[in-house]
């Protein structure tokens, strides 16, 4: 059964959890990574859900705010490392558009030990890849786009599962765009974020972040037509609460289901 693993839920200036990222556990037991957060916290967040690095051999990179792409460079380390020491088979494949390139090999030319910096080009590839390209695995197909991000380029994803054809479309960690709508109408599942509450907004202010409140959220997943509706990429000072008022808010404007998911929270897609 394919499964979705939240390694973190959180927006980027989060305390409590940590920043957005997340597993797709494939049938086979490979793991495709999407983010990875912004700091070596996504090596404890791995290790609390029992993710075995050895079946990440995919990582998608949505794009280069410290919260998403700092810990790609810590993942890049650690499975180099383990290369080196022949703990690892196969290559690590990183998908990314140019500006998501450029910044993880500079850094990684200026942070990495050059053992580990050497497998960049042999073992850990980096691709780059273009608005409405596919990205054809071996168990899931990735059709890239442009989410035409207002503040910094960012791609999101459209994921078919070859083995029953589900459709999971991953927004990033900005609103729709309707130039978007090809990838993301009719989709199983999508991953949007929701900054706060539509009646925490004036708290919040998301509309000044370029982000959306849990009602937008709601009225666009049920205008597309979406069957499962996963909100992510929130603020932590509801914590306690954001699980139950952000589903509540949301069924108000969505008829479908409903996922307010915490860190380490395990999803069956289905």
């Amino acid at each position: 059964m394919k499964k979705l693993i939240m390694l973190g839920t959180g927006n980027a200036m989060v305390t409590k959890v940590y920043n957005t990222c997340f597993l797709i556990e494939l049938p086979d037991g490979e793991l495709f990574m999407t983010d990875a957060g912004g700091g070596n916290g996504i090596l404890r967040q791995l290790e609390l859900v029992k993710a075995d690095y050895r079946r990440i051999h995919h990582l998608y990179v949505t794009h280069g705010h410290t919260d998403h792409i700092i810990g790609v460079v810590w993942m890049m380390r650690k499975i180099a490392s383990l290369m080196n020491n022949g703990k690892y088979n196969g290559q690590l494949h990183i998908y990314c558009h140019d500006v998501v390139r450029d910044m993880l090999l500079t850094m990684c030319q200026m942070m990495l030990k050059k053992k580990d910096f050497d497998n960049i080009g042999q073992n850990i590839l980096v691709h780059e890849v273009k608005d409405g390209e596919r990205i054809d695995l071996p168990q899931v197909e990735i059709t890239a786009f442009d989410i035409f991000s207002t503040k910094a380029k960012q791609f999101g994803y459209r994921a078919r599962f070859k083995d029953d054809n589900l459709v999971l479309a991953c927004l990033g960690d900005e609103p729709y765009n309707e130039k978007c709508q090809q990838y993301v109408q009719g989709a199983d599942w999508l991953l949007s974020e929701a900054f706060c509450k539509y009646d925490d907004r004036d708290k919040f202010k998301p509309y000044e972040k370029h982000h959306s409140t849990v009602k937008e959220a709601g009225e666009l997943a049920q205008q597309l037509g979406i069957k499962n509706l996963v909100l992510y990429h929130t603020e932590d000072k509801t914590i306690a609460t954001r699980k139950q008022e952000y589903t509540a808010e949301c069924q108000q404007y969505f008829k479908g289901s409903v996922y307010v998911p915490e860190d380490l929270d395990i999803i069956a897609l289905k």
